[in-house]
């Protein structure tokens, strides 16, 4: 909930003057989220599995330009195990940056498994490719460089169309539905699309806030929502995560 939300909803639980319900059309709230505050956090990071690989990535990653873009430990468990719950053989990621999250989905996929890593930096990508050398992940991970949306095109075009399990996109937000709409078609039924930033620093629940970034997730958001195609759920990780799976 946003600040404003949840000051409603701790009114409405005081004097039953302001139901949440009513100022959001949400129907009744009978269990708020949790408030994430360092101490929960801190706890929640002590009962995160993260490999000791990871944890050196995410360290060394701290010092960089843009490392507010990593995907977050708990995050990185959670594709890990969708990974398994799928039992996914052939995967893909857009938007690599330094190769964590490559690293944590490469990691689950079988020895016979690959992960097709987009990422449009090549600098990222040398990066990225000495960590899965150093994690032994090398023959698993094929790396492309350049626009992805060129890649994944290139990818349908192969006859890739149905051929993949899963798909990880953390990338440029302006180009979501581009990405979204060809992942789509490269899953099989029954595969998963995880879709990052989804809540997007909380921006997505400002309507004052309209900078492009903020649109193109809310038009993304909203697109799947009305997407028959797939089965939704949202989920308040990281910044949050869609996961979307294909009917």
């Amino acid at each position: 909930l946003t600040k404003e939300a949840w000051r409603l909803f701790s009114q409405s639980k005081e004097d039953n003057t302001v139901p949440l319900e009513d100022a959001y059309d949400l129907g009744p709230v009978n269990k708020p989220p949790i408030v994430m505050t360092d101490p929960i956090y801190t706890y929640l990071l002590h009962h995160t599995r993260e490999p000791p690989i990871l944890r050196k990535i995410r360290e060394e990653t701290a010092d960089r330009r843009g490392f507010q873009m990593q995907t977050p430990p708990e995050q990185a468990a959670l594709l890990t195990l969708l990974v398994e719950l799928t039992g996914a053989v052939r995967a893909i990621e857009v938007g690599v940056f330094t190769g964590y999250s490559a690293v944590a989905i490469a990691a689950a996929l079988p020895p016979s498994g690959c992960l097709v890593a987009c990422e449009k930096d090549p600098n990222m990508m040398q990066v990225a490719q000495e960590y899965f050398e150093e994690a032994g992940l090398s023959d698993k991970v094929d790396c492309r460089v350049g626009d992805a949306k060129e890649t994944l095109e290139a990818l349908l075009a192969d006859g890739g169309a149905g051929d993949y399990d899963f798909v990880y996109v953390d990338a440029d937000k302006r180009g979501y539905i581009d990405y979204y709409n060809q992942c789509l078609q490269l899953v099989k039924s029954g595969g998963l699309i995880a879709l990052d930033n989804v809540l997007w620093y909380g921006r997505v629940s400002d309507p004052e806030n309209n900078d492009k970034q903020t649109v193109a997730i809310r038009d993304l958001n909203d697109m799947l929502m009305k997407d028959d195609r797939i089965s939704l759920s949202i989920l308040p990780i990281g910044d949050g995560i869609a996961l979307c799976r294909k009917r």
